[in-house]
């Protein structure tokens, strides 16, 4: 026998959607104020009637939500207030309908309301529209209930009559909700002072009054609930100026605590604070961002200039952090293709600089930092915040984690960028809140995506802009000390001083002694380190063609290997092949490592006259596979007339021309065009060698970095040490290398370094 049945759920439901499924307090009322937004309020007023001095729930306790809205129907309140999950919000915004204000619907799960039971057990609900006559009242009183609706706590009480004695869970449909309508006594015409404002109260809107309140409040509490009010908009719009006339905007949205009559401004002047910390104290200054996910590019305002930055760029393609991710997506022939799943977003950053160092003025003091800490990179949809992202204990974008357990000096930590991140339901429909309200929804690809390509772009902003900033502080810093001339001018008008003082003079003299010793130490070993650290850098660059080399010598060795174990007797001819091959492949690698050890600085090494084509052979020989693989052609231009001859050693000459010949390689792979090309110009007559290709060139923002340690434009993939040792080791010999700013010296469209074989005492 075939029977139907209908879902009937407990009345505990209410309870897992409230009491349970709502965070907090703070989250709980957040969901009412957007209750209220979306019935087109333009304010809210939250009163905390008869609580304690210190907000402590007393018996006549209450927590009254007031708005101006466009109030609800009896027939709103009766079949859609009541009902959990309605699909009215939803199905609004899926026809992509607004507001009257023309607001986008925030809610859609019909479940916000029953945040008020995280609150309290007793809720009044005053709701009237502008064509009702009356107000109606809608009464929850679940105060006699235990927390799980499972049986009356005053037991003479009874809710239904019951077939028997025993304690039974309710359903939801045996509780009674009072709905009554009335002649208007709350929600009338009147004037009303919010704040220092006066407003004209229409004769429509909501009032929810809850009592029978929960413990925990304290003015604490509270006070952090006012800068959850504060930040339900974007506080960073009116910072800006990007809605400067907000206040006098009929769409705008203003929200007033209360404690019973007296209006609480727990962050008054807080705007003011933070809008003159971005303005004066920011290092860096991200405006107007946005992320084109049709185009796959970021554009943004770089402390008031201008930027463009495509996904595919080698600036973020040379990121860990962005190869780890979405290489599977830029390279379908590798991976699956699919295509990045969330859509177009606006952003705006603010980075300053904690470290005591910071120039004067971005130096921050305690006060300062106290005003900045508290805030994060907030997300907000449609204008109205998506919680709990910007939380101080909220890392949803992992910038901790990465700090912990990469490396601090890759991130900005969380405490120096502050920000906004904006979606939309139409441009990012895939992009939903938890039910919990805990962050969004991992729908398929599109949250990791959307977090990935923030992460990626932050991670560019450590890398490159900030690392600017970092150098040009470094060069402030040089140029204050203008070192030795002034420390020995220091010592001698000392010396001058004391004169006649012997045991000063003997003690200066020591101090004297000892820093030069110590400096001499000093420039010793950073002299050790920058070679050393060259040598690796070449190294690894022809470690690649001698360790192909070697697997087919092994290779080689283990087929004949098995040959000589299978048979009686082996073939004299086929073996002296096998060895043949075997002795071309070990005498290339022979080749390479007798290049490689001319790096190895020695005491037996000393500066000579070298014809500089000889180094670039060998140069262009340990290059020729790698080149060939990239389709890039090397041509060698030589001026006639006297061979270009420098007086140096061997390793300084190839150091510098591997590091040419690794960046122009490493660029004219992240380009698409045909007869890509190396150009090396030798000038005997001018003294001078010109490094030229047809890549994308050197950008000019880049430029007045590329010869700094650790700076790079390859990203992650490059370690900024290249140009700067090459510029080290020349000038070491009284030469020089630039980047070619004159027209005669720029042979090719991309980027063109000059190197500089005439001595400074010439």
């Amino acid at each position: 026998m075939q029977e139907n049945l209908k879902i009937r759920p407990y009345a505990r439901l209410l309870t897992m959607l409230g009491d349970q499924l709502i965070k907090d307090e703070r989250i709980a009322l957040i969901e009412l104020i957007k209750n209220s937004y979306d019935a087109d309020a333009s304010w809210v007023k939250v009163t905390f009637e008869n609580f304690g001095e210190n907000y402590e729930v007393l018996p006549e306790s209450k927590i009254i939500i007031m708005d101006d809205g466009e109030g609800m129907t009896k027939d709103i309140l009766s079949t859609k207030f009541l009902n959990p999950a309605t699909p009215g919000k939803k199905l609004q915004k899926q026809k992509d309908d607004k507001t009257k204000k023309g607001r986008i619907i925030q809610g859609e799960k019909g479940i916000g309301r029953f945040a008020m039971l995280k609150l309290g057990r007793k809720i009044d609900v005053f709701s009237k529209t502008l064509r009702d006559s009356f107000e109606h009242v809608l009464r929850y009183d679940f105060s006699n209930y235990d927390e799980d609706f499972l049986s009356l706590q005053n037991k003479e009480k009874k809710l239904k009559e019951r077939k028997d004695e025993k304690t039974e869970p309710f359903f939801l449909d045996e509780l009674d909700v009072v709905l009554e309508e009335r002649t208007p006594q709350i929600i009338v015409e009147k004037d009303i002072i919010l704040g220092i404002k006066k407003y004209k109260q229409p004769a429509k809107g909501t009032v929810i009054e809850i009592s029978d309140l929960h413990e925990g409040w304290t003015e604490d509490k509270v006070k952090k609930v006012a800068n959850d009010i504060m930040k339900l908009q974007s506080v960073f719009d009116e910072i800006t100026n990007k809605n400067s006339d907000v206040k006098n905007d009929p769409n705008a949205f203003f929200v007033y605590l209360y404690k019973d009559k007296d209006y609480k401004n727990y962050t008054e002047n807080y705007i003011e604070n933070l809008s003159f910390l971005i303005e004066n104290r920011a290092v860096l200054k991200i405006d107007d961002g946005f992320f084109n996910a049709k185009e796959l590019s970021y554009t943004f305002k770089l402390n008031g200039t201008p930027q463009k930055l495509l996904l595919s760029a080698p600036e973020l393609r040379g990121l860990k952090i962005f190869r780890d991710y979405f290489d599977t997506v830029l390279n379908p022939s590798l991976f699956e293709e699919r295509k990045i799943e969330c859509g177009s977003f606006y952003f705006s950053f603010y980075v300053f600089d904690f470290t005591p160092k910071a120039p004067s003025k971005f130096r921050l003091d305690d006060y300062d930092k106290e005003t900045i800490r508290p805030h994060r990179i907030y997300l907000y949809r449609d204008g109205i915040r998506v919680y709990p992202y910007g939380d101080p204990e909220d890392d949803w974008l992992q910038i901790d984690t990465f700090r912990g357990t990469i490396s601090a000096g890759d991130f900005l930590s969380n405490d120096q960028v502050i920000g906004v991140v904006k979606i939309s339901h139409k441009e990012n429909p895939r992009l939903k809140d938890k039910t919990n309200r805990e962050g969004l929804i991992d729908d398929g690809y599109a949250t990791t995506d959307f977090i990935k390509l923030l992460q990626v772009f932050l991670r560019y902003i450590r890398h490159k802009p900030y690392k600017q900033y970092q150098i040009d502080n470094k060069r402030r810093e040089t140029q204050k000390q203008i070192a030795e001339k002034q420390i020995i001018s220091n010592f001698e008008i000392l010396r001058d001083i004391v004169k006649d003082n012997k045991d000063a003079t003997e003690k200066l003299n020591e101090i004297e002694k000892d820093y030069k010793a110590e400096k001499q130490f000093l420039v010793r070993r950073a002299e050790t380190t920058e070679n050393l650290a060259g040598v690796g850098l070449s190294v690894e660059t022809a470690s690649h063609d001698i360790m192909r080399m070697m697997g087919l010598v092994l290779t080689n060795i283990d087929n004949l290997i098995s040959e000589i174990m299978s048979v009686n007797e082996i073939d004299k001819e086929t073996l002296l092949n096998e060895l043949n091959s075997m002795r071309g492949s070990l005498g290339f690698v022979h080749a390479q490592l007798k290049d490689i050890q001319l790096l190895f600085t020695s005491s037996k090494q000393r500066r000579r006259n070298i014809n500089v084509k000889e180094i670039l052979d060998r140069v262009s020989k340990i290059y020729k596979n790698t080149a060939k693989k990239a389709n890039v052609s090397i041509e060698v231009e030589e001026i006639p007339g006297s061979p270009l001859v420098a007086k140096t050693t061997d390793a300084v000459l190839l150091q510098v021309l591997l590091n040419l010949f690794d960046n122009s390689i490493y660029w004219l792979g992240t380009i698409d065009v045909e007869n890509k090309k190396i150009l090396i110009t030798l000038d005997g007559e001018n003294c001078k060698l010109i490094f030229s290709d047809n890549g994308p060139g050197v950008k000019d923002s880049d430029l007045p970095y590329i010869f700094e340690s650790f700076y790079s434009g390859k990203g992650e993939e490059g370690r900024g040490l290249g140009l700067y040792i090459a510029r080290q080791l020349l000038e070491r010999n009284d030469y020089s290398i630039d980047y070619a700013d004159l027209s005669s010296d720029k042979k090719l469209s991309g980027a063109n370094f000059v190197v500089s074989f005439v001595s400074e005492g010439k």
